[in-house]
């Protein structure tokens, strides 16, 4: 990561040790020592929500044979003393609990809040652990309750000022569609794609219906935004006598209203026997 020194935050430059910036003081307060896992927890700020079983399984056989090579970085408990705050390394931490470990290696440092939150997206973000919706939700903790900007925060987490502005804007997405981007279902791509369009939920689900690709996606939400443009929305009696009808028989139906022009009903067959069956209840 090509970061220069000058833009670098307190909680990536402790990281890191470039401990000769201005205004920064090393914050280690002792270099590798072993923890008890019983006096390790979790952090309240950690970004990442989602940790995958199977991965975390195969790190503790890893773990079982070779060890834990990468100490955990922790901050002391705000609460209990005798306690640690997982900074970075909590997915270690869970695998080390599997392997029956009883104690865990760890640099302890002095970090705040803002320090803390930095180094927990920093280290998840160059692993790639982190979904891009808890990404985008660390970057506006950061903003909304830090009062980092965009530009700040952009040379501190070693991203662009416009990936930080993208991968935001995903949070004003339904939820359902932000789960299916954590969960691997669509891409944060797709998502863009259909951001815009009045039925992202609709959008979405036929992505992943019919496995589109992401150009494909934005060619379907271009399309969809010009129908509705074009098209005025159904009254909702008309709606109504549209389903009642398709319950009646058994197949779409489509009324189109033309106010004083009248209008049009449109039955829908996909095979001659589905004709016959619709003319044989008319006839009754």
């Amino acid at each position: 990561m090509n970061i220069s020194k000058k833009g670098l935050g307190r909680g990536l430059s402790s990281l890191m040790g470039e401990t000769e910036v201005a205004d920064v003081k090393p914050q280690t307060i002792s270099g590798d020592v072993t923890i008890a896992i019983s006096k390790l927890k979790p952090s309240s700020i950690q970004p990442r929500r989602l940790f995958d079983k199977n991965s975390i399984n195969e790190l503790a056989e890893s773990i079982k044979s070779k060890g834990l090579v990468q100490p955990i970085l922790v901050r002391p408990s705000k609460t209990n003393s005798d306690e640690y705050e997982i900074i970075a390394g909590e997915r270690r931490w869970r695998a080390a609990q599997i392997a029956q470990l009883h104690e865990l290696p760890a640099v302890i440092k002095n970090l705040d809040d803002v320090e803390a939150l930095e180094m927990a997206i920093i280290e998840n973000v160059q692993r790639a652990d982190l979904s891009p919706i808890e990404e985008a939700a660390g970057y506006k903790k950061l903003m909304e309750q830090y009062n980092h900007t965009q530009e700040a925060l952009a040379p501190i987490v070693g991203k662009s000022r416009s990936h930080i502005a993208n991968i935001t804007r995903l949070l004003n997405l339904p939820t359902s569609i932000q789960d299916m981007i954590s969960q691997g279902i669509i891409t944060s791509g797709h998502a863009r794609a259909i951001m815009n369009s009045a039925f992202p939920e609709q959008l979405a689900k036929k992505i992943v219906d019919e496995n589109l690709s992401v150009r494909q996606a934005e060619s379907l939400a271009k399309k969809t935004k010009t129908q509705t443009t074009k098209t005025k929305l159904k009254p909702a009696d008309t709606i109504d006598l549209e389903q009642r009808l398709t319950e009646l028989l058994g197949l779409d139906v489509i009324i189109s209203d033309n106010g004083k022009r009248g209008g049009s009903i449109k039955v829908k067959y996909k095979t001659l026997d589905q004709l016959e069956l619709v003319t044989n209840k008319l006839k009754n």
